[in-house]
C-alpha cells in the first residue's frame, strides 16, 4: 500500500510539473525592482496575482538592472532553454534610449528576442517605453515607433508604455526620478495585467 501511495504521489507531481506553465520576464531595472526588495516589484506582484488566479502558472524574472536590448538578445536563447516559457514579456529598450543608441540597433535586438521567443512556441508581450522630450522629436518618435511596428510585424501583444499610470506623478519615483517607488508598483502590475492575461488563455 505504501509503495502504491508513493507511486501515485510521484505521478501526481509529474502531472503537476507537466501542467505548470511559465511567464518569462526579460527586462531591465524597471522589472528587476531596482532600489526595492525583490518581492515589492511589479513582476513579483504579478506572480502573486498569477498564482492566485491561474494556479498552473509561474513567473520567472530574468530581468537585470542596466540591461540593454543587446544584452537581452545575447541572453534570450539561454533563458528560453532554461525556463521553456509559454509567454515571454519583453521589457527592454529604456537603457538603449537613455544612451542614445542607434534606433536600428535597438529594433534589430528586439526583433531577435521576439523571433527567438516565437520560434520556441511562446507568445510575446512587448512592453514599450517613452523618452523625455530633450532627446528630440525624431529620436523619441522613432523610439516609440519601433515597439508598435515590431508588435504588428510579428504578432506580439503590445503595452505601449510601462510607466503610463505614474509618468506624471513625481512622488511615484525614487530620488533618481527614473525608478518607481514601492508604493507605485501595484499600479504597474495592474497596468500590465490586462495586456498579459489574454496570453494565458
Amino acid at each position: 500500500m505504501t509503495a502504491l501511495l508513493l507511486a501515485l504521489a510521484l505521478l501526481a507531481g509529474a502531472v503537476q510539473a507537466a501542467e505548470s506553465r511559465t511567464v518569462l520576464v526579460l527586462g531591465d531595472s524597471l522589472s528587476a525592482a531596482y532600489g526595492l526588495a525583490p518581492e515589492q516589484g511589479w513582476v513579483a506582484l504579478t506572480a502573486e496575482k498569477l498564482q492566485a488566479r491561474y494556479p498552473g502558472w509561474r513567473v520567472a524574472n530574468a530581468s537585470v538592472s542596466g540591461e540593454t536590448t543587446a544584452g537581452g538578445a545575447s541572453r534570450i536563447a539561454g533563458e528560453l532553454a532554461r525556463h521553456k516559457p509559454a509567454v515571454v514579456v519583453v521589457e527592454l529598450g529604456a537603457n538603449d534610449g537613455l544612451r542614445g543608441l542607434p534606433l536600428e540597433h535597438t529594433r534589430a535586438n528586439l526583433e531577435k528576442i521576439i523571433l527567438a521567443s516565437r520560434e520556441s512556441g511562446a507568445r510575446v508581450l512587448l512592453v514599450g517605453m517613452r523618452l523625455p522630450p530633450n532627446f528630440g522629436p525624431q529620436y523619441t518618435q522613432g523610439f516609440e515607433r519601433n515597439y508598435v511596428e515590431l508588435a504588428e510585424a510579428h504578432g506580439a501583444a503590445l503595452l505601449p508604455f510601462l510607466l503610463e499610470p505614474i509618468a506624471s506623478d513625481r512622488e511615484a519615483f525614487q530620488a533618481d526620478n527614473l525608478h518607481p517607488v514601492a508604493e507605485a508598483q501595484p499600479r504597474l502590475r495592474d497596468h500590465v495585467w490586462p495586456a498579459l492575461e489574454p496570453l494565458l488563455k
